[in-house]
């Protein structure tokens, strides 16, 4: 089973997260700041992150920052009260998969959980298919996309989205029905992240002039190669 890194300041809640997580078999590794919780996600490579934002030492934002610039595949999801549009925006930019705003259920996180470290691109993995994408070559296996011999690794999140386009390439991707299959639902908030996840698509692939990802207004995305 996975292993959890669970950065919260708070203890009383810290310690209920963790129990639940646990009884469902995974393996939890506990930190309640994120000075800490950096130095134990270098030490012991957890599979995924989840942790609070407003934090002493240092904030989960910050914290979520160093762990993006070194493994940007591991997935992270915020736990906050936290409920500005520009502060949940800021987490996706700053490389979170998920945000769930407090209080929450545990199943729900759980679920969200599962779904970030559910096995990427089943569909291609036993074939070891590479995706051609104008100059770039796509691995949804490896969440990895190569441009020149440049490698860039993106979160699972950001491939299953780019795969989406792909296999819909020159038609329109719905937005509710991604926001539906990645999310699990179509809220405000889901929204502002999957725009903040298109952008982030159109920076990586800019090093191919012909390709472009044009929003259909109210409607969805069309990835143009």
């Amino acid at each position: 089973m996975a292993t959890v890194l669970l950065v919260e300041d708070e203890p009383a809640l810290g310690m209920i997260v963790k129990d639940s997580l646990t009884v469902r078999g995974f393996t939890v590794i506990y930190a309640c700041d994120g000075v800490e919780g950096l130095a134990l996600f270098f030490e012991k490579r957890p599979d995924i992150v989840v942790t609070d934002v407003m934090m002493p030492e240092m904030d989960g934002f910050t914290m979520a920052e160093q762990i993006h610039k070194s493994q940007p595949y591991v997935p992270i999801i915020f736990l906050t009260a936290r409920s500005q549009t520009a502060d949940v925006v800021h987490g996706f930019e700053l490389g979170g998969n998920d945000y769930l705003k407090k209080p929450f259920s545990l199943d729900e996180l759980i679920v969200r959980i599962q779904a970030l470290l559910r096995p990427k691109a089943t569909a291609y993995s036993s074939l070891g298919k590479l995706l051609t994408i104008g100059r770039y070559l796509f691995d949804p296996a490896k969440q990895k996309l190569v441009l020149d011999e440049q490698e860039m690794f993106l979160s699972h999140r950001e491939a299953e989205l780019l795969r989406r386009l792909y296999e819909q390439r020159n038609q329109v991707l719905g937005r509710n029905d991604v926001l539906l299959e990645l999310w699990g639902d179509d809220s405000f908030f889901n929204g502002r992240s999957l725009d903040v996840f298109i952008t982030k698509l159109r920076r990586y692939l800019r090093g191919d002039s012909t390709i472009q990802i044009v929003n259909i207004r109210g409607i969805g995305y069309k990835l143009i190669v």
